[in-house]
């Protein structure tokens, strides 16, 4: 990674308000909790700057505040990649092979999905990061992982300082007997002459910071193996769900096919380095790319169309809305168990009214997903209303209403 690559640059105000939304505000907050506290504890207590020692470690706690920081904000403002608005591949044969996305106008690219909170396509898009208000993609994969790497390793070195300030400060005000332990928090410890006394806020606010470096660790960290292994088989998380089902639709239909992923290069360094490299700049246009021998551009795209195919045939199953329901996450009159099991997710919840007609394509036991059976003029404009809705909601429809409406599965999918 190139550290001396430009800085990002701000092209306009909606970038900079990304950063005013909830995800970037507790990620910026815990990472300025960590550091400051670390830092503080270090200089004042354990480790003070007139030893080398002390002088190293804040060195090396400053390295990793810049580092987290630094490709915290290339993933989140340098961003993913976009298709371009009305993209059509050179060869208009090809259109044959690829999905239509209607809010942008244009043709998917292989690997490209459209996010509906960024609202554009996304080139290789790999899952939507709310900590960084940003789809993560073909050109801010590495800094993102690079990112995931560096925040736990950040926070190990944070809380082995918490841990250590914390037993240096106390370990001489503790009086342990046969059945009580007792902290005197009144004495203060003189060895390194501290600027302030190692007092019940100081120990309340170390104590706290420990629980979120500690969290962070476990929970980033285990992001972060994720994330590498889907890299090392050069694929994204989107990637992975579309071959589990791949494998689950000829097995249904007994076919004798064999779905070859074709962006694994067959080397896990091969595949590691179309996301990492020296440049900083991942390989590749975002459009095409190195495929395996036995594929080509478009088996994946081609893959698609057929689940796509698959799904129409298998979710002929409509539903209609016997109470009516507000949208609401958490619905309260629902029931106990559908407010508290309501999908974790940023998917959107629709509005429901008696007498609709819905197509549901997936759900869970409390909740379900489907799409509104609109009326032919909306169908025409091309509109379309989907999203989660509680299943005690609807029933299933003892009749054939297809020749009534049109369904969601007669237009093209965004």
């Amino acid at each position: 990674m190139n550290f001396l690559s430009p800085i990002v640059t701000f092209q306009n105000l909606h970038e900079v308000r990304r950063l005013c939304h909830w995800g970037p505000v507790v990620a910026l907050s815990v990472i300025g909790m960590c550091s400051s506290m670390a830092v503080l504890d270090s200089i004042i207590w354990y480790w003070p700057l007139d030893t080398s020692g002390g002088s190293i470690n804040f060195i090396m706690l400053i390295n990793w505040t810049v580092l987290i920081l630094y490709n915290y904000f290339n993933a989140m403002f340098l961003g993913p990649g976009y298709i371009p608005l009305e993209w059509k591949p050179e060869n208009q044969q090809d259109v044959a092979y690829l999905q239509f996305c209607r809010l942008c106008q244009g043709y998917k690219a292989p690997r490209s999905h459209h996010c509906r909170k960024c609202n554009r396509c996304v080139m290789k898009m790999d899952h939507h990061c709310p900590w960084i208000n940003n789809c993560c993609g073909h050109q801010n994969h590495a800094y993102f992982t690079s990112f995931l790497l560096l925040a736990p390793l950040g926070c190990i070195h944070a809380a082995l300082i918490f841990i250590m300030t914390m037993y240096t400060e106390l370990s001489d005000r503790v009086s342990f007997g046969w059945s009580s332990v007792k902290i005197d928090m009144s004495a203060v410890r003189r060895v390194h002459h501290p600027i302030m006394p190692f007092g019940v806020a100081a120990f309340a606010a170390t104590l706290f910071a420990l629980g979120l470096a500690l969290g962070t660790t476990i929970a980033v960290g285990m992001l972060f193996v994720i994330q590498m292994k889907v890299i090392l088989r050069n694929k994204t998380s989107i990637e992975v769900w579309i071959e589990e089902k791949a494998r689950d639709r000829i097995q249904y239909y007994q076919t004798d096919e064999q779905f070859i992923f074709p962006y694994d290069l067959g080397s896990r360094w091969e595949n590691f380095k179309q996301v990492f490299t020296w440049s900083g700049s991942p390989e590749g246009d975002g459009i095409e790319w190195p495929i395996h021998e036995k594929c080509h551009q478009y088996t994946l795209t081609m893959e698609q169309l057929k689940q796509k195919a698959d799904k129409r045939v298998r979710s002929q199953v409509q539903y209609v809305v016997v109470e009516e329901y507000n949208g609401a996450c958490c619905p309260m009159g629902k029931g106990l168990n559908t407010f508290l099991r309501t999908p974790c997710t940023e998917e959107p919840r629709i509005t429901l009214t008696k007498g609709e007609t819905i197509y549901a394509t997936r759900g869970t036991k409390w909740w379900m997903y489907g799409d509104k059976v609109l009326t032919e003029e909306d169908a025409k404009a091309g509109a379309r209303v989907r999203g989660w809705f509680p299943r005690r909601c609807v029933e299933k429809c003892h009749y054939d209403t297809a020749n009534n409406s049109a369904t969601p599965e007669d237009k093209k999918d965004n």
